[in-house]
């Protein structure tokens, strides 16, 4: 057994990571006691012959979750493209998780999510988004029978809002910051069961599926780095987590470094990472392109530092002039992406000119959305549409 992973003694069950406090699974929780949020105690994974392989969709991994689900709310999320391009000169793996049903990566994570809630007995919940988290809820909440409230700040793109209605949801505009929309849901939470996905631990059970499918797509090989577009960081501790029950079952030799990636706008865990801090330090925020990435009070963020330290990898910040030339870029090798997904592109360049990753290693830039979600906003960078 790698000796940085300790052995299974206890069923799964909720886990306050800071006090050790733990809740039982069976029933529908989004935080402690003392309001901190929730992760779920170390599961053992699954070896490569536990995948369904008749299964199209993340389901292939269901061995790995940690309940058992007859009947899952799926749309064939997962299994997304894996493809090889050359980027700044060197050869590099992108992701592309804008191949989900909805158009992003929060499928992976709705549809674990959804689908336990529903088995939990919750029958309505309330998401709190940027945009592609509250589509991707609001269409797995639909096709689950489960009624669903989204909050979004006001100046979300309509062309996120308008997915988020078509399924059904109540969407409620909120004036001010994502983070006071965060502010917004956890009030509201007292009467309607808060499923935001930022909180919810099940959320990153489903989000840990793309380390296993990283692992399956490499032929059952670990990824020397992995660049995560970065906000919340569900990602980053999606992949910690998934990686770690690898190492655990001994199917990958070690950790792939994971770096966060953040616009220089909007990057309160690079600030923190780089001050030395176990959790967030006071930082000025600035209006981002990458909205999908602009979070000001990352609830996890200690849980992401860990995540990124344990990896052996870093936070990196780019740009807005960065991130709008990965956009165009992108753009001209066939990757048509928001503006958050070119952040770990942009990353990538910097990582690669200050010596962090060298050429040689197998690089996987993970494309978080596509740009049919924003394109008056890529219209108007462009020049080819009005500013609205």
């Amino acid at each position: 057994m790698p000796n940085d992973v300790k052995p299974l003694r206890e069923a799964p069950a909720y886990v306050d990571p800071i006090s050790g406090q733990r809740y039982p699974i069976s029933e529908p929780r989004w935080c402690s006691d003392t309001g901190a949020p929730l992760m779920i105690t170390q599961l053992p994974g699954l070896a490569r012959n536990m995948i369904d392989t008749a299964k199209r969709s993340l389901w292939r991994y269901a061995a790995a979750l940690p309940v058992y689900i007859p009947d899952p709310i799926t749309m064939g999320e997962g299994c997304t493209p894996l493809v090889s391009r050359r980027w700044a000169g060197v050869p590099a793996r992108l992701k592309l998780e804008w191949f989900s049903p909805t158009g992003s990566f929060k499928d992976r994570g709705a549809s674990v999510m959804v689908s336990i809630l529903r088995s939990q007995g919750v029958t309505r919940l309330l998401e709190d988004s940027s945009g592609n988290g509250g589509a991707a809820i609001a269409a797995y909440a639909a096709a689950g029978g489960i009624a669903a409230k989204i909050l979004v700040p006001a100046h979300t793109p309509n062309d996120k809002t308008v997915q988020m209605r078509s399924y059904g949801a109540e969407v409620e505009l909120i004036p001010g910051t994502r983070q006071e929309t965060s502010d917004a849901a956890a009030r509201q939470a007292a009467s309607i069961f808060y499923a935001g996905h930022n909180w919810q631990p099940f959320f990153l059970q489903g989000a840990k599926t793309l380390a296993y499918e990283l692992w399956e797509d490499l032929g059952f090989k670990e990824p020397d780095n992995v660049i995560i577009p970065t906000g919340a960081g569900s990602n980053i501790l999606g992949c910690d987590i998934g990686f770690s029950e690898l190492l655990f079952r001994g199917e990958i030799a070690s950790r792939p470094r994971l770096f966060a990636a953040q616009p220089e706008n909007c990057a309160p865990l690079d600030a923190s990472f780089k001050a030395g801090s176990s959790d967030l330090v006071p930082v000025e925020v600035r209006p981002t392109i990458a909205d999908g990435a602009s979070i000001a009070k990352p609830v996890r963020a200690r849980e992401v530092l860990a995540a990124v330290r344990r990896s052996g990898g870093a936070t990196v910040t780019v740009s807005e002039v960065e991130i709008e030339e990965a956009l165009f870029e992108l753009g001209r090798i066939g990757l048509y992406v928001e503006p958050t997904s070119s952040i770990a592109a942009a990353a990538f360049t910097r990582l690669l000119e200050r010596g962090v990753i060298q050429p040689g290693e197998t690089t996987v830039l993970v494309l978080t959305g596509g740009g049919l979600k924003t394109t008056q906003r890529i219209g108007e960078l462009m020049g080819a549409l009005p500013t609205r």
